[in-house]
């Protein structure tokens, strides 16, 4: 509707108001004009108001609708200071006044989304649930940009200890084509995944938690904490492989003397070099974690010193690389051949075989000496000798510093010559790096790829440089990806981010892009300026004991040693600063109950147990003490947690879900899928056991998290793909009826609740449970009588009472309540109704009305009959356990006993299938099976035997069989008296329930005064419609008239007619029961000649089923259906009854109509 609604605020007098509001006067006046479906707050309304010129102070408000024929006045428009008092009925929303409680204004609603820390992210978001009883601290707000919010940040936590100790080597091993292969690769998978993340980050507003917040909120809190928790080992490993790249340093460039444990076997000081790094690795994990207890503030002052010593690190890398184009520095490599040397175990440092030593000739004689000075002759000249002595390089070879020693043969056959470690920038070493060289662990390294001849086993003892593990094209990529790691680093500090969703993805795809053209560019120039041997040198043993990175910087190599050791530092106090962090939210979020107690803390809400926690792990890292080791193991976590990103926003893409908007519209599900694709190769790649090991671990917690973690709803997309393959999986359900190979019960569960909301049969479901054993739809429903708007709460609460009772027996199902004035139409519609397509039941469970003879309340049984009509007009099949009071429980199996079937007529093969079904389950499993069948005079039943086994063994179902042959004998005198006792008692039931109607009445309307007359007679007629059996029946076309005809006499009665009334029922009364004619009438009754064939059915039949299965643990018994008219209802009772007579478990089978069980695979 197009129509506007115009409010006109005119001033008036301050005299004319009453002193209620003291600051009234300071109100704006004006005219102001909304739209008819705008609602304005009352604190905002009074800013939108313009001031007149001139105008008096505007103190009362008067509002004009329309054409101004309707004026409200009221002093509390725009009155901040009245909201209390008359906040529900706000004048303009008049017409929602009684729904401000539950649906807030929009006003307000904005009002609270002002700030994000109020957010209100649902009707009822789990933050808000979690926080109650928190205080929340009064914070300012955030003022942090996009450069110092995200791009620092993370180009701190990307750049680490595998640039300066490995990138080198990584260089030489694979040559600087695959190098440059493998930093592409990992380049692409973190851009990839830092766009999925820009994406999810900018859909809404992510506190602390960062990607276990994106992962568990998008994919739901099983995958959340899987992948929270590997995120936070790998996190965790981290902080291991920082320090220990932090005592490598410290160990082997700055100060190799203050090692512990020093081996003098060449053999043993690998072991001795592990040894140290535990040592020294678990005394700086202990100094790292006391620094992050005492107070995190002091871990954030010095990352920004840290950041500096990385950046200072990388220019002097560039700085020197460009320098050597015209001055190189000079390192000069020792080599034998073409086998690199370890110059630093040369103690003489001289890199030759011999070298010539000048030896001082021999003093003369003293007399020859001054005759030979005598006169005016000069002192004679002597030759000085020279001799070639050996260096301690001819020792290590020749176990002897003798020149006649046994050398060895390579050493023997080749020259010892000196190369230039760092050639230049413009020396063209490139095309000798461009090439991988792969090697085996123990492999001499060897210059470029001109083998030496005489290519032996080589002794370690040699001072060869040596390989020190097998190296492969997946080893390094395992290696290296950990220095592309820490682009999470923007989206955990989004809460103190000015803007968020613009800082998030352009600050981290900078610093990706930053660092990919470092490392790139870092690649091109090692391979560009170093020697290849020099590069595959992991520790720098062939440039005396050097950092190689350090050997190409600018203007010294201890920049880049001090400069490395402090960022390594840093990135292992923020690994240690961030886990526990990570842990504590994963551990609030209690989806993983044990994990509950780390997620206290100190008071300042510092996770100290998540501390402790996490150095325990930490030091596990250490004690393997090899980074080349650990890497692999956290590139597996952090793979796999960037492999969820990108799942989470494919997913989130494709379903279109309605709150999926991200502010970042530059990606597309496709790239998302690449990025998934890459990190899942690149954990197969990079070390498969590993793979295996990790997505095994997410798997555990997974399956805990769904199998006894704490239920959360997050709105995530796991549910809304759900959806969707529920929806897929339900319209491919919908082609067709199953085949009947695919056929198995799928029940509806019909319970009735007693007058305290408790179920009155609960082993209705406990044989639910043990017949569908979790498998198939379980529907388990009940009827509510009263009026729905007045009795929807007790319908919540039935529910609730149901799926408790639901997960105590473990059924596996949903749940359905229907409120209804009479409880068999509320029935009938549960039949008709439950289930969606063709995901439906076909069998309905329903308990046997016990004591229904004593029962004052005839509907029992009438819905019990009205219900098998209904089953059998829906063609479903039914299935009533007799005495369910006595069926065992899950906890009582039988040890042994019989199932016994008795198969009268076929109804689609129901009763050989659910003896089967039963037996799956622990219960009846150690229960054998007995068929017995039924065969007349004319029958054969040896054939029919015979016949029967062959059919059961096609069905493979092991079963004894047995065939009951019942002969023709005429009607007993017991079955024709008990056809007439129930007859009998049939018509004296139903001429009384003639006049228990009135009686009632009677009854309800004397016992109140004069003055209540009306309200009795409502009452009455309220009753009388519940529990007579002739308002049941009021479904037919005088219903109508019926219920007008009660509305005139409600409005008519008087005493006159209560009198009336009264005697008439009196004399009707006394002339059924009380007269001698009435009684003559019932005993005049001849029964039936159908009741008595039926009685006498139902006797025989009864007989032989007492003697053949008296012992039996359960007897399976088709049902007949009940008569075509009503009027027999009560006989076709009493005839169960005989039927079923001195067993003690029955479950009567009726099938649906349709095959069930087939003979074919």
């Amino acid at each position: 509707m197009a129509s506007s609604v115009r409010f006109t605020v005119t001033p008036t007098k301050a005299e004319d108001l009453p002193d209620t509001s003291p600051d009234v006067s300071s109100r704006s006046s004006g005219r102001v004009r909304f739209g008819s479906r705008e609602s304005v707050n009352r604190s905002e309304a009074s800013a939108g108001v313009t001031t007149s010129a001139g105008a008096d102070t505007p103190d009362r408000s008067h509002l004009e609708h329309g054409d101004g024929g309707v004026k409200l006045s009221s002093v509390y428009i725009n009155n901040s200071h009245a909201i209390d008092d008359d906040d529900f009925y706000d004048r303009n929303l008049a017409l929602f006044e009684e729904e401000m409680d539950t649906r807030p204004k929009v006003s307000s609603l904005l009002n609270r989304l002002a700030n994000y820390t109020n957010l209100m992210q649902g009707a009822k978001e789990h933050e808000e649930a979690e926080s109650i009883g928190e205080k929340r601290k009064s914070s300012k707000s955030p003022q942090m940009g996009t450069f110092m919010g995200v791009y620092l940040p993370c180009l701190q936590n990307i750049f680490g200890v595998i640039l300066f100790l490995r990138l080198t080597w990584v260089v030489g091993t694979a040559g600087v084509l695959q190098a440059l292969c493998i930093v592409f690769i990992c380049c692409c998978c973190t851009l990839l995944t830092a766009i999925s993340m820009s994406a999810i980050a900018t859909n809404g507003v992510v506190p602390a938690g960062g990607s276990y917040f994106m992962i568990s909120r998008s994919l739901g809190p099983e995958f959340g904490g899987a992948v929270g928790s590997c995120f936070y080992l790998g996190t965790t490993f981290a902080g291991s492989m920082y320090i220990l790249g932090a005592i490598e340093i410290l160990l082997m460039y700055i100060a190799p003397s203050a090692a512990i444990f020093v081996s003098d076997n060449p053999d043993g000081e690998a072991g001795a070099m592990l040894n140290n790094m535990r040592v020294y690795g678990s005394i700086f994990l202990v100094l790292m974690s006391l620094l992050v207890f005492v107070g995190v503030k002091y871990v954030n002052k010095l990352a920004s010193v840290f950041l500096a010593c990385v950046i200072v690190s990388i220019l002097s890398i560039y700085t020197g690389a460009l320098v050597s184009a015209f001055s190189p520095p000079s390192f000069p490599v020792c080599m034998l051949g073409n086998r690199s040397l370890a110059q630093h175990e040369l103690k003489d440092g001289q890199c030759m075989k011999t070298l010539q030593v000048l030896l001082e000739p021999p003093p003369l004689e003293g007399a020859n000496a001054s005759e030979s000075f005598n006169g005016t002759d000069a002192p004679p000249v002597t030759a000085a000798a020279a001799q070639e002595r050996t260096t301690d390089l001819w020792r290590h070879f020749c176990n002897s510093s003798e020149l006649s020693a046994v050398c060895d043969e390579y050493f023997l056959h080749n020259n010892v010559t000196q190369i230039q470690g760092i050639p230049g920038l413009a020396s063209g070493v490139i095309a000798d790096n461009i090439w991988s060289s792969y090697s085996a662990k123990g492999d001499v390294l060897e210059r470029g790829s001109h083998h030496s001849p005489h290519r032996d086993a080589v002794s370690n003892h040699f001072p060869y440089v040596f390989a020190d593990i097998t190296t492969s094209f997946t080893l390094l990529i395992g290696i290296f990806f950990p220095s592309v790691t820490g682009i999470m680093a923007g989206s955990n500090r989004s809460g103190d981010l000015k803007d968020a969703q613009r800082s998030i993805p352009i600050g981290t795809i900078l610093a990706i892009l930053t660092t990919s053209l470092v490392y790139l560019s870092c690649v091109l120039l090692f391979g560009s300026c170093v020697e290849g041997v020099v590069l595959r040198d992991k520790f720098g043993d062939s440039v005396k004991g050097n950092l190689v990175v350090g050997t190409l910087s600018w203007p010294s190599p201890w920049v880049i040693v001090i400069g490395s050791f402090f960022s390594t530092c840093g990135a292992g106090l923020q690994s240690l600063t961030g886990a526990p962090r990570l842990l504590q939210a994963i551990a609030k979020d209690n989806i993983i109950p044990f994990l509950r107690v780390f997620g206290h803390g100190k008071a300042n809400g510092e996770p100290t147990w998540a501390l402790l926690l996490t150095a325990v792990l930490a030091e596990l890292g250490i004690l393997i003490a090899s980074l080349d080791l650990v890497a692999p193991i956290l590139s597996m976590f952090f793979l796999m947690c960037y492999l969820f990103v990108n799942l989470a926003c494919a997913l989130q893409t494709l379903l279109r879900t309605p709150n999926w908007r991200p502010r970042f519209s530059y990606y597309h599900w496709t790239l998302s899928f690449l990025g998934m694709t890459i990190c899942l190769a690149l954990m197969f790649i990079s070390s498969w056991y590993y793979a295996i090991v990790a997505m095994v671990i997410a798997g555990m917690i997974y399956k805990y998290i769904e199998y006894n973690g704490a239920e959360k709803e997050w709105g995530d997309g796991i549910r809304g793909l759900s959806l969707s393959a529920a929806r897929f999986a339900l319209l491919r359900l919908e082609e067709g009826p199953p085949h009947t190979k695919n056929w198995r019960p799928q029940l509806l569960v019909l319970l009735k609740l007693d007058e305290d909301a408790h179920v009155k049969s609960p082993r209705l479901l406990t044989f639910a449970s043990q017949l569908k054993a979790g498998k198939g739809l379980t529907i388990v429903g009940t009827v509510i009588p009263g009026n729905f708007l007045q009795t929807y709460g007790e319908a919540l609460a039935a529910e609730q009472t149901l799926k408790h009772l639901m997960e105590k027996e473990r059924v596996k199902g949903f749940v359905q309540c229907i409120v209804t004035q009479k409880p068999r139409e509320g029935i009938s519609h549960m039949i008709q109704s439950s289930g969606l397509g063709g995901m439906r039941h076909n069998t309905v469970v329903m308990g046997w009305p016990d004591a229904w003879r004593q029962s004052e309340d005839p509907q029992s049984w009438k819905t019990f009959i009205n219900t098998v009509r209904v089953t059998t007009t829906a063609h479903l099949a039914l299935l009533v356990p007799k005495n369910i009071s006595l069926f065992p429980s899950n906890t009582e199996p039988c040890t042994d006993g019989f199932i016994d079937v008795w198969w009268i007529v076929h109804d689609g093969g129901m009763l050989m299938l659910l003896p089967f079904l039963l037996r799956q389950h622990k219960v009846w499993r150690k229960c054998s099976m007995r068929i017995f069948t039924v065969a007349q005079m004319e029958d054969n039943s040896i054939q029919m035997k015979k016949d029967l086994a062959t059919f059961l063994y096609h069905l493979r179902i092991d079963a004894y069989v047995e065939v009951v042959e019942m002969h023709d004998s005429d009607i007993s005198a017991y079955t024709y008296e008990r056809t007439l006792m129930m007859e009998q008692r049939s018509q004296m039931l139903r001429q009384m329930r003639l006049s228990k109607s009135d009686r009632e009445k009677e009854r309800v309307r004397w016992s109140f005064d004069d003055a209540q007359l009306v309200k009795d007679r409502n009452s009455m007629l309220r009753l009388t419609s519940i529990g007579s059996d002739e308002d049941e029946d009021t479904d037919g076309p005088g219903a109508g008239d019926r219920s007008a005809e009660y509305r005139r006499v409600h409005m008519t009665w008087t005493r006159d007619k209560a009198l009336q009334l009264r005697s008439n029922t009196q004399t009707h009364t006394a002339s059924v029961c009380s007269t001698p004619e009435g009684f003559r009438d019932m005993l005049n009754i001849r029964p039936d000649q159908s009741n008595v064939r039926r009685m006498h059915t139902a006797v025989k039949l009864n007989e032989v089923i007492v003697n053949k299965s008296h012992d039996a643990r359960l007897v399976l018994l088709n049902m007949p259906g009940p008569p075509k008219n009503p009027e027999g209802d009560e006989n076709y009772m009493e005839f169960l009854e005989v039927l079923t007579e001195g067993l003690e478990r029955v479950l009567l089978v009726r099938g649906g109509g349709s095959e069930v069980i087939t003979i074919y695979s």
